[in-house]
């Protein structure tokens, strides 16, 4: 085991924790600021049970070509029903940053954001196995696929904090579909880093970080090291838990996401 048990539980829950108080002091302002680019839909499986999710489509889409896709995984102050929390607050930047339209010059991409309900979780970060409510993130995407004409190459996992947890378990589980990962602020106890290997990789991490340790995650990027996963790893100065402050502004991180395709 690459890091204890004990410290992954107790670090994830401090995160939600934070994450979800942060939430609640802002929640009047996100209520009121919503975007009508991002769809609102719910999902509905076949037992009934529902998922709010938001999507972005770019203007003036066309059938005729072939789009990326941005498989958005909010962290804890995004979980709810209200259908917006997850691409707002804390979670706008991870899923605005591809809207722009310089980025979409760049990659022309559709961002797929699924919510996670009020205390629950991607994944379980001891075991690294995924959540009924990931599983039904993946039949959104699944649905989404079949409605738009998505490049199966290119289809890119991000996820900050606990949404970092719910990435970390799909590339452990299922490799082959994803084209490129980015995971801010969040560790795993590994179950299969090997399956990692072909997935390029880009992990963040503050070095002031409070709720998830950045030795922790320097030990962890040293451990993938050694089990043949190359991350490239990015761990700013001074920055806590909200590193996506500073990773959404990144210079490249669009054209180096837009660089990678899947490995077949």
């Amino acid at each position: 085991m690459f890091i204890s048990r004990a410290s992954i539980w107790f670090s994830m829950l401090l995160a939600i924790w934070v994450c979800a108080g942060t939430s609640k002091q802002t929640s009047a302002q996100v209520l009121k600021k919503d975007d009508l680019a991002f769809r609102k839909q719910t999902y509905t499986d076949k037992q009934g049970n529902k998922m709010p999710y938001r999507l972005f489509v770019p203007a003036n889409y066309d059938p005729s070509q072939k789009y990326a896709l941005i498989f958005w995984l909010h962290g804890g102050s995004g979980r709810g029903s209200d259908n917006l929390k997850q691409i707002s607050g804390g979670n706008e930047n991870g899923t605005h940053v591809w809207t722009t339209p310089a980025n979409q010059a760049q990659l022309r991409a559709l961002v797929l954001a699924p919510q996670c309900p009020e205390e629950r979780f991607w994944s379980d970060p001891e075991t690294n196995e995924i959540s009924p409510h990931l599983h039904m993130a993946l039949d959104i995407l699944a649905s989404v696929q079949k409605e738009f004409s998505i490049d199966a190459d290119r289809i890119y996992l991000a996820g900050q904090s606990m949404g970092g947890l719910g990435v970390w378990a799909l590339l452990q589980s299922q490799p082959d579909r994803w084209a490129a990962a980015l995971v801010l602020c969040a560790f795993d106890n590994f179950t299969n880093p090997k399956a990692m290997a072909r997935v390029p990789l880009w992990v963040f991490q503050g070095d002031a970080d409070m709720v998830v340790p950045a030795n922790l995650v320097r030990q962890m990027v040293k451990d993938l090291n050694k089990s043949g996963v190359r991350p490239r790893y990015s761990e700013y100065h001074n920055a806590g838990h909200d590193v996506w402050e500073r990773v959404f502004v990144e210079p490249d991180l669009v054209s180096w996401l837009a660089a990678q395709k899947r490995r077949n």
